[in-house]
């Protein structure tokens, strides 16, 4: 009771304190975020937080790295961002700790923060920049915008041209090759997968795969292993263990050599990339989809002489 209290009051203060500003009438800078509201700032951020360990990556990348004062847990990359002072992870932030620590701009993962949470720091006044890219191209021009908020044009620009430059080489690469069906396994108990609007579908299309279950409606649904059987995709990857999933077991794709007339499992087709790099997205997803490019490439390679390939 004694700590809500003492927590209404700082907000209260808070609130007191940062209303003023947030009433200019001309704000200096303006960019849309990834949930279509415009974010404008009197002048450029200088004390940030960030709420999602894609969200520090995208930040150091963007040129913003002195100008974080917090980060949520697993903000591990680069290294020095693991002396962050942290505030919570993604189901509990520490909104006491946010507060002390003053920021002016706070960036978001949009459907991965405690929403009621994030309902709390509307209340201060803080701008919000809501961060969820859904394709890989979301990715450079999230970087630029935060260039802006932050007056670190050149920085991003540069890491947003880069990431550009490497998407297109995998690209003109990988993209027409003969295809190769692909199940993306999220996890095993339940049986989970991704659809065709989520980045990691993107990742598969670069490299010239489909995604078995993009026509399915959620985002991340769940299927059964008789779907699975049923597609008879050529090749079935997961994410490895990453600082986000310590507890996922690289071994779960060996259950699937309980059925071995399954075509990845009779061509030894099943992957595994690091999590971080597939999972986050952030410049580093081009390493992960390079990754996923060639173990693509070693399907195709397995393919029997003369097969035209595994497109159900």
């Amino acid at each position: 009771m004694i700590r809500s209290v003492r927590l209404a009051a700082v907000f209260t203060l808070a609130c007191a304190t940062l209303l003023p500003f947030s009433r200019a009438a001309h704000a200096a800078i303006a960019v849309t975020d990834d949930s279509g509201a415009t974010v404008t700032l009197a002048a450029p951020a200088q004390r940030v937080i960030s709420l999602a360990p894609h969200v520090t990556e995208l930040l150091y990348a963007a040129g913003g790295g002195a100008k974080l004062v917090g980060a949520v847990t697993y903000s591990d990359y680069p290294p020095e961002a693991k002396q962050l002072p942290r505030v919570g992870d993604n189901k509990a932030l520490d909104l006491e700790r946010i507060v002390a620590l003053k920021p002016d701009l706070i960036v978001v993962w949009r459907h991965g923060n405690a929403q009621v949470q994030l309902e709390r720091l509307r209340e201060l006044h803080i701008p919000l920049f809501f961060s969820e890219p859904k394709h890989l191209d979301d990715i450079a021009s999230t970087l630029t915008k935060l260039g802006v908020l932050l007056d670190t044009q050149q920085t991003a620009d540069a890491a947003a041209t880069a990431f550009r430059q490497r998407i297109a080489q995998l690209r003109t690469r990988y993209a027409t090759r003969p295809p190769v069906s692909v199940f993306y396994q999220v996890w095993d108990k339940p049986l989970m997968t991704l659809n065709g609007t989520h980045m990691i579908s993107d990742v598969i299309a670069l490299c010239g795969g489909r995604n078995v279950f993009g026509q399915l409606e959620p985002l991340v649904p769940t299927v059964s292993t008789e779907a699975v059987l049923a597609a008879n995709p050529e090749a079935i990857v997961t994410a490895s263990q990453g600082a986000t999933a310590p507890d996922h077991p690289l071994s779960q794709l060996d259950t699937w050599r309980a059925w071995p007339a399954l075509t990845a499992v009779a061509r030894n087709n099943l992957f595994a990339i690091d999590g971080d790099l597939i999972n986050r997205p952030a410049p580093r997803i081009a390493q992960g989809a390079a990754q996923l490019c060639e173990d693509l490439d070693t399907a195709r390679s397995r393919r029997p002489a003369g097969a035209a390939g595994s497109v159900q």
